[in-house]
């Protein structure tokens, strides 16, 4: 799977309380959520982030606490992935869980701006940015978890594995 799309850049530790402060999580709409993405962080970035926009960001993205409203928040703002040189283990799992792909690719960070336009090539395990040019290495993932992201997460993932059984028998 290639996504393309322009950079949004946060730094390190950038935890579930500043993806979706916890006063907004009285709602579990993600229209609603989406609304108060990385609200304390960059007050203006729900009003400005685009859909097909990515987040790249530091070390331990989505550290904190393991609800899963960040990443929900996240992809109904729009944003179609979420590039870091590492996840909290917990956020990652939540993310492609929800269809949100998350990829680790250290040695893109230091060298991605914001507006800078990136393409991530899942299947391949690269990063490109089309500013400098460059490709990195970045996470590549197995069968498994490119068969949930493109079902658009792992509830839509099991229903098209129960659907093709059905239908071959």
């Amino acid at each position: 799977m290639i996504i393309r799309g322009r950079v949004w850049k946060f730094g390190d530790n950038v935890d579930t309380d500043v993806i979706i402060p916890a006063r907004y999580l009285v709602t579990i709409d993600p229209e609603e959520l989406a609304k108060h993405v990385m609200e304390d962080i960059d007050p203006e970035f729900a009003g400005k982030v685009q859909p097909g926009d990515i987040i790249v960001a530091g070390r331990n993205f989505g550290c904190g606490s393991s609800r899963e409203h960040a990443p929900i928040a996240i992809k109904a703002a729009g944003v179609q992935a979420v590039v870091a040189e590492s996840f909290a283990r917990i956020f990652f799992r939540n993310a492609i869980n929800i269809g949100l792909p998350v990829v680790e690719a250290p040695e893109a960070i230091a060298e991605t701006e914001t507006g800078d336009v990136i393409e991530i090539d899942t299947e391949a395990g690269t990063v490109r940015n089309t500013r400098t040019g460059k490709t990195y290495q970045s996470t590549q993932y197995d069968e498994f978890i490119q068969q949930i992201i493109r079902a658009g997460g792992l509830m839509q993932a099991v229903a098209e594995r129960v659907k093709a059984r059905q239908q071959a028998g």
